[in-house]
């Protein structure tokens, strides 16, 4: 029986594992917000708050390299749990700030208790991706639709976060509301410790760590160009929007903080649940089904070019404007929506790509290295983000996410249809 017809045993186990990562990244789109907005009204400068967010990001370069071989030696199952145990341990040592700390030592507090929610947060990711190769249907390319789908509502249910994040840090406050995302997501890991259903792999003794690297040149073009999409989405979504709509939206009183709070993370949480809509259905707005792959790597490259123009115009757009305006706020608001929405596109093309271009035997560690570079985008976009926001305000910070995506658009381009049938794509 070969791998494609052993698969329909395996969707239990995939479902689960599913199920798993909606939970997962419900706390960590609520986490996100409730740092950001929490020290922001503390008093952190943007720099200092992307600073809050970059061990997270080292962390997830660290781990999806190493969380490649180990789904590889020990099976998927063991990254997952591991992930979902680290996130629990993580909510909860955030809870133990105490707020009568110094600056700095609060600063390197939340910085590690953030890089074990990053490790956390691979871990969950790695073995969801691979589990997609591995186990959902792949009859008549049907690979794009699964990946569309899990990638998609992953992202819906992310965005849903930053609202549930926002919402609990106005009604519970931030202590409470970690405790409770705690629970929740420990119930989870419970219920899978309890009743996981079989199909997973359980890893291969022989798995060697010099095997994380990629030799397919695909995999290698494709992580690059990775690196720059979300390094320019990251650098006006971590830190310098959020901030520009506190300033906008808040009067700095503690009911203004409050209306602040919920539109922010509305807004927030509108941008990444229309990202995951529209990654979802990426496969029909593409014809995906009755296209060779070629002819999908080629539309890769024109998206990307496509998604340069949104940030370019934006960029503008800011620097004709003297500082925060109504029709400035309006502007941002519908320019970032259809930079999410042709971003997704971006994004579904090379989710599916990825695991296009990789065998089953290498799946765990090529996606591992693939994510690799997309936490080292996260990582520079990050650090971007506060930084080009307190150097140069909007137009700077826009202009850098424009530089980015035209980079990663010169990475695609070399992309190569012949190069995937070498590697058994």
């Amino acid at each position: 029986m070969t791998p494609e017809e052993q698969r329909p045993s395996g969707l239990a186990a995939y479902g689960a594992v599913t199920a798993a990562y909606w939970a997962f990244m419900l706390t960590d789109g609520a986490l996100r917000m409730l740092v950001l907005l929490h020290f922001h009204t503390l008093g952190f400068s943007p720099v200092q708050l992307a600073y809050l967010f970059v061990i997270y990001e080292i962390a997830g370069m660290v781990t999806n390299l190493a969380a490649g071989w180990i789904a590889a030696r020990f099976g998927l199952t063991s990254t997952l749990y591991a992930g979902l145990g680290l996130q629990v341990v993580a909510l909860v040592a955030l809870a133990g700030l105490d707020p009568d700390w110094a600056l700095g030592v609060s600063v390197a507090y939340v910085m590690l208790v953030q890089g074990a929610s990053g490790v956390a947060k691979d871990l969950a990711k790695m073995s969801s991706k691979s589990a997609v190769k591995l186990l959902a249907p792949n009859k008549d390319g049907a690979l794009f639709q699964w990946v569309a789908v899990l990638t998609g509502s992953k992202n819906a249910v992310k965005g849903l976060g930053f609202l549930l994040g926002a919402a609990l840090l106005g009604t519970l406050g931030f202590v409470w509301s970690l405790f409770a995302m705690a629970i929740g997501l420990a119930i989870v890991l419970l219920a899978l410790l309890i009743a996981m259903p079989s199909g997973l792999p359980k890893g291969r003794k022989g798995a060697k760590f010099s095997e994380i690297f990629s030799k397919s040149a695909n995999i290698n073009r494709l992580s690059l160009a990775r690196l720059f999409l979300f390094g320019a989405r990251d650098v006006w979504f971590v830190v310098g929007i959020p901030i520009y709509f506190y300033a906008v939206l808040s009067d700095g009183s503690e009911d203004g903080n409050r209306t602040a709070f919920y539109l922010i993370g509305t807004f927030m949480a509108l941008w990444i649940v229309l990202y995951g809509g529209v990654q979802a259905a990426a496969p029909r707005l593409l014809n995906a089904s009755t296209r060779p792959e070629a002819e999908l790597i080629a539309a890769v490259r024109g998206w990307t070019w496509g998604l340069s123009l949104v940030p370019a115009t934006l960029t503008a757009v800011a620097l004709i404007a003297s500082g925060p305006q109504p029709w400035l706020t309006v502007t941002l608001i519908a320019g970032l929506l259809v930079f999410g929405a042709v971003f997704a596109v971006n994004s579904s093309l090379h989710s599916y790509l990825v695991l296009a271009f990789t065998r089953a035997e290498r799946v765990t560690m090529d996606v591992g290295f693939y994510y690799m570079a997309n936490a080292g985008g996260r990582l520079m976009g990050t650090v971007l983000s506060g930084l080009t926001y307190q150097v140069g305000g909007l137009g700077l910070m826009l202009g850098t996410a424009t530089v980015m995506i035209a980079l990663s658009a010169m990475a695609a381009s070399r992309l190569s249809p012949e190069a995937s049938f070498e590697v058994g794509g």
